[in-house]
C-alpha cells in the first residue's frame, strides 16, 4: 500500500495545512499549475514530489516537470496532466490515452473545482483535487489523499478551507 497526497493549482502558494494533511503520505502528486520552482522545492524537501506543469506555470517549471506523467503504484497504472477534462467531457486527445495505455485513474486539475468520478465507459476514476491555492474563482481551497492498494483507491479524504478565512 503506498499513501498519496494530491493538490492541483497552488499557483505560487503552499498552504500551511497542506504540511500537516499531507504528514503520512508517501508521495505527494502536483497536477499542475504550481506557480514556481521554490514552491515545488518545498514540497520536495517535505515528500517525494511527482508533478506536471500546468498552462501558468513558467519555463523554469516546465523544464524540471513534464506536461503529462504515466505513473505506475502498486498494481495501478495512472495518468496525470492538467488540462484533462473530466468523464464524458475529455480534453481533446485525452480519451485515447486513456484507452491506449488502460489507465485505471485519471488526475487532472485545471478547473479548480474539486471532482470524483467514476467514468464506467473506460473503467476508470477520475480525481480533480480542485485548488490549493489562494488565486482563481474558488471559495473554498481543496486537496485530497488517498491509498492505493494493489489495483484499489482506498480512503479517499478531502480537506476543505474556506479560502476567505485563510488570508
Amino acid at each position: 500500500m503506498i499513501k498519496i497526497g494530491l493538490l492541483s493549482d497552488t499557483h505560487g502558494y503552499l498552504h500551511p495545512k497542506i504540511f500537516e494533511f499531507f504528514n503520512e503520505v508517501d508521495e505527494i502528486w502536483h497536477a499542475g499549475d504550481i506557480g514556481n520552482l521554490k514552491l515545488a522545492d518545498e514540497i520536495k524537501k517535505f515528500k517525494p514530489l511527482v508533478a506536471v506543469y500546468g498552462n501558468i506555470d513558467g519555463q523554469d517549471v516546465r523544464s524540471e516537470y513534464p506536461q503529462n506523467q504515466i505513473i505506475d503504484r502498486e498494481k495501478l497504472k495512472i495518468f496525470m496532466t492538467h488540462i484533462g477534462g473530466y468523464p464524458g467531457n475529455y480534453a481533446r486527445g485525452i480519451k485515447d490515452i486513456l484507452i491506449r495505455e488502460n489507465i485505471r485513474l485519471f488526475i487532472s486539475g485545471h478547473s479548480h473545482i474539486l471532482k470524483v468520478i467514476n467514468d464506467n465507459k473506460l473503467n476508470l476514476i477520475h480525481i480533480n483535487p480542485g485548488a490549493a491555492g489562494k488565486y482563481g474563482l474558488h471559495k473554498v481551497i481543496t486537496f485530497t489523499k488517498f491509498n492505493i492498494e494493489a489495483d484499489r483507491i482506498r480512503d479517499l479524504e478531502i480537506m476543505e478551507i474556506e479560502r476567505s478565512a485563510s488570508f
